[in-house]
């Protein structure tokens, strides 16, 4: 039997707004939404200068519905350099890109195929003595466990499955084919390429069944590396699974517990020597850092009530280590340090506290201030608004941010009053 290498990859998701990235500049952000396509061209070079067998793409080639046909031209265009070069592409539809959902079609190169998607099908490349089995969705909501009606083996070929599937459940991943890593294992195949998860992982090893993770990661619940996976196959038998990264942009996070820290000047440099670790994992790559401060300390007011300020100087930490940070969001969840109970002066007008209290926990209150949000979603631009949280935290959040906001303000006032 042949021996050859081959690309599996997943999730390219074609066509994604870029979520929940807050950078002021226009052309930063245009560099991270074209990260997308950037990491499949790094993909197909690599394919071409490795000299790959052929290239499995297990699901989600696309985000969704083409908005127009740029997005089917750009995958047509890779397509084609990976068609000169003699290498094929088998690709299966996932949840993102069922038959149900996109319904365009840009016609690609005879190279290029793609599984049936209302029963299991196997394509043939009797050059290495390869076969491959899968099935792609028809409904972006395929709860049926697909791989059960997988084809036997073909004896004398190397047998590899292609599936779009969470197994038996990869939070916050949907349970979509979902099947359990020994049904997998029982088709006697030599390999499963899967789709579905973004984060790389090998659940077993004999056989290999493998999650490469996606090629780009688009907002900060995608931190790490990202890219495919290259498979050496000798005799018959994987013997090498290599990662290979062709991520453009990474998000990370820094968090930094504060609560030694006593003097902003102090705070500023702890937070530097933390993002340069980032920048270092990050390797020039364009990054989006989420910088999240935690502890108890005698800064938080301060903090709260200087935050744009804050949020700026952290931007110039971010470039100090290298031009190309740019910060996500600034996340402060620092609390007041334990003081003895302290009485309300005479002079103070108005105790605050239970009408904050009501704002932070009161239903009807939370209610009213998620329809307000959800009106402020759907009028962010490029997709912003499908985050979960598309002002960078829930409702519950910032409304005790808000409570915070106010508190801070009011003691300001009342300490210039009593002077």
């Amino acid at each position: 039997m042949a021996s050859f290498t081959f690309l599996h990859a997943a999730d390219l998701h074609l066509g994604s707004p870029l979520q929940g990235l807050s950078v002021k500049d226009p052309d930063v952000a245009a560099r991270f939404a074209e990260a997308i396509r950037r990491a499949f061209q790094n993909l197909v070079a690599q394919a071409i200068e490795r000299k790959v067998a052929f290239l499995v793409i297990a699901g989600d080639i696309y985000d969704g519905e083409w908005p127009d046909n740029n997005v089917g031209l750009f995958f047509n265009r890779e397509v084609a350099r990976l068609d000169r070069a003699s290498i094929p592409v088998f690709l299966l539809k996932g949840n993102h890109d069922a038959d149900s959902v996109v319904t365009k079609s840009i016609a690609l190169p005879g190279s290029v195929r793609a599984f049936d998607t209302t029963k299991p099908e196997s394509f043939l490349l009797d050059a290495f003595k390869v076969a491959l089995h899968g099935q792609g969705f028809r409904e972006r909501a395929e709860r049926n466990n697909l791989a059960l009606t997988y084809p036997p083996p073909i004896p004398g070929y190397f047998n590899i499955g292609v599936l779009h599937t969470a197994l038996t459940g990869r939070p916050p991943h949907a349970s979509y084919a979902p099947c359990s890593a020994e049904e997998l294992a029982a088709r006697g195949y030599d390999y499963w390429a899967l789709g579905h998860v973004h984060d790389f992982e090998i659940v077993a090893e004999d056989p290999p069944i493998v999650f490469p993770g996606n090629l780009q990661a688009r907002s900060i619940r995608e931190t790490g590396e990202k890219g495919a996976v290259l498979v050496t196959v000798e005799d018959g038998h994987v013997t090498d699974k290599e990662r290979l990264l062709v991520d453009e942009a990474r998000f990370a996070e820094a968090r930094l517990d504060i609560g030694g820290v006593e003097t902003m000047p102090q705070l500023l440099e702890a937070v530097e020597e933390r993002i340069a670790t980032r920048a270092e994992a990050a390797q020039d790559r364009l990054l989006a850092l989420r910088v999240r401060l935690t502890g108890a300390s005698p800064l938080r007011r301060r903090l709260i009530a200087e935050r744009a300020n804050l949020v700026d100087e952290v931007q110039a930490a971010c470039h100090r280590c290298h031009p190309d940070i740019w910060l996500e969001k600034l996340d402060l969840r620092v609390t007041e340090p334990a003081t003895p109970a302290q009485t309300v002066r005479p002079e103070q007008k108005l105790d605050i506290e239970p009408l904050l209290q009501t704002l932070v926990r009161e239903p009807e209150i939370l209610e009213q201030a998620e329809g307000i949000i959800a009106e402020i979603a759907a009028k962010l631009p490029g997709g912003l608004g499908a985050e979960t949280a598309p002002l960078g935290a829930d409702t519950a959040a910032l409304l005790a941010e808000a409570a915070d906001l106010l508190r801070v303000r009011v003691t300001a006032e009342e300490d210039i009053d009593a002077r």
